[in-house]
């Protein structure tokens, strides 16, 4: 394990990303997405950026925000195709 874990460390970020981006696509895996999408504010303030830092935690707020709301109203009405899609799928 240790030596799947340095052959890990040896390779570029840019290919880390793609790697763990296809293996969460193949593994369906909509929590590692979730986690990235929460994680890049911080790493963008991080790297320096804090104005796309700031721009991009008001958009994971504000589909958090979408997400908390989306069974009232209107919204709740046209996602109901949504709901019954996932309700009415196999698993």
């Amino acid at each position: 394990m240790a030596e799947n874990q340095m052959s890990l460390e040896d390779l570029s970020s840019e290919e880390l990303h793609d790697r763990a981006v296809r293996l969460a696509l193949h593994r369906k895996d909509a929590g590692f997405f979730w986690r990235l999408l929460s994680d890049i504010p911080a790493a963008e303030a991080a790297a320096g950026d804090m104005e796309r830092s700031e721009t991009d935690l008001m958009r994971v707020f504000g589909l958090v925000t979408d997400f908390l709301g989306s069974g009232e109203g209107e919204l709740a009405d046209a996602l109901r195709p949504v709901y019954l899609d996932y309700l009415r799928s196999p698993g």
